[in-house]
């Protein structure tokens, strides 16, 4: 045998004790996931979610930090002689739903639920902590949990921890999202974009309101906003390479309150979701003087106000392949698939603008085609061994470093 086998050897020795301690400590990871299902807390509302999560992770004996950015948690797993030091994220806030399913961890707060797995995200990462502890002697790298608060509501955490340092020394860093309608068992990953740019739009089109029976000495903002709904819609079909991806899409017309009265001012809503920053900049660009002119072609004024979300979530190639081949490893070639771009948005996208990393997603669809649900549903449920299998991936994920060395 040579040395070099010798060393792959020893890594892949490590990981299977690490992958069979997570096996063992899966009971453990379904208490503290529906735990926090029962208890969930809005975004930057949460208070007891980061205690709990300090506590667990100073009971494993690793360094603590609380209130990073503002609510976020960073626990830190020091090795003997570190080759490296990487990060990984999950985050923990809940969304302002009714939760409606009928199941023993149900939310006991009304009208608050985790409905897109940052619950599971948690525990996943907690577990993930104590099987290194528990197995501190085979790890050969710093590890970095971050756990951050308020994703689901720009601003989210993600900037204000990264300018509280919880990226500070860190090497590279990794995330995972479970996804309820991809099959469970299966990762998947991305090189590039993953993830869309997330942008909204007020439109206020201010007109000369009177009597719907003698709409020739109005200004009608509702007939205006129509035309302004249709001519949104060149900007991806004729403004955009079509090889390109864009959505531009309104959500909402308010205006009047009468059947017999033409209103003086109707109000627009909608989202621009994009990844290249070209694409970005012209979506808003013609969005704003598509508006304006049509407005003013027609007698009236279109105030538009555009606010930015958070930005495309790009993944490195190194890194993304560094995932792919340790998934692959720990969970075979038929349980790893790549996936195509998506348009919700996720402010990792910060983390990997100041570091190397890639966000990856775990298949989490519950078995009964009844019971599934997309995220953010008031009857959203995952399967939970996704929880299983995000932990042996970050496990594959590090001990894939030691195969880099």
């Amino acid at each position: 045998m040579t040395s070099e086998t010798g060393s792959l050897s020893i890594v892949t020795e490590g990981l299977e004790e690490i992958c069979r301690d997570l096996e063992n400590l899966f009971p453990e990871m379904v208490d503290i996931r529906r735990h926090f299902h029962q208890y969930p807390e809005l975004s930057h509302q949460e208070v007891e979610t980061p205690k709990r999560i300090a506590a667990y992770y100073r009971e494993l004996g690793l360094e603590v930090r609380t209130g990073v950015g503002g609510r976020g948690v960073v626990a830190t797993f020091k090795a003997a002689a570190p080759l490296k030091t990487i990060a990984f994220r999950a985050d923990f806030d809940a969304l302002p739903i009714q939760d409606e399913k009928d199941v023993p961890y149900k939310s006991t707060v009304e009208n608050v639920m985790h409905a897109c797995g940052h619950d599971g995200h948690t525990a996943a990462l907690m577990v993930f902590a104590k099987s290194l502890v528990n197995q501190s002697e085979r790890v050969q790298h710093n590890v970095v949990f971050i756990h951050q608060f308020g994703e689901e509501v720009t601003p989210g955490g993600a900037q204000a921890m990264i300018e509280d340092g919880c990226l500070d020394g860190v090497d590279a860093i990794y995330g995972c999202h479970f996804q309820s309608t991809m099959p469970s068992g299966v990762m998947f990953y991305k090189e590039g974009y993953i993830q869309a740019a997330v942008d909204t739009f007020t439109i206020t089109i201010n007109g000369k309101g009177g009597h719907g029976a003698i709409p020739h000495e109005t200004v009608d903002p509702i007939v205006i906003a129509s035309h302004i709904v249709t001519a949104l819609q060149t900007i991806v079909s004729r403004n955009t390479d079509p090889l390109k991806q864009l959505v531009v899409s309104v959500g909402s017309i308010h205006g009047g309150k009468a059947n017999n009265v033409i209103p003086t001012e109707a109000v627009m809503t909608g989202t621009i979701r994009s990844y290249e920053p070209e694409i970005r900049t012209l979506a808003s660009q013609r969005l704003s003087s598509i508006a304006s002119q049509v407005a003013q072609a027609m007698g009236a004024q279109a105030d538009v106000q555009i606010d930015n979300g958070y930005d495309a979530l790009w993944n490195h190639p190194a890194e993304t392949q560094i995932a792919k081949r340790a998934m692959t490893q720990v969970l075979g070639p038929d349980a790893v698939s790549e996936t195509p771009s998506v348009m919700p948005g996720e402010d990792f996208a910060y983390y990997t603008q100041h570091v190397p990393g890639s966000f990856i997603f775990a298949g989490a669809q519950v078995d009964e085609e009844s019971s599934i649900y997309p995220h953010h549903h008031a009857m959203f449920d995952f399967d939970e061994t996704a929880m299983l299998n995000t932990a042996k991936s970050f496990a594959a994920i590090l001990f894939e470093y030691d195969n880099a060395e």
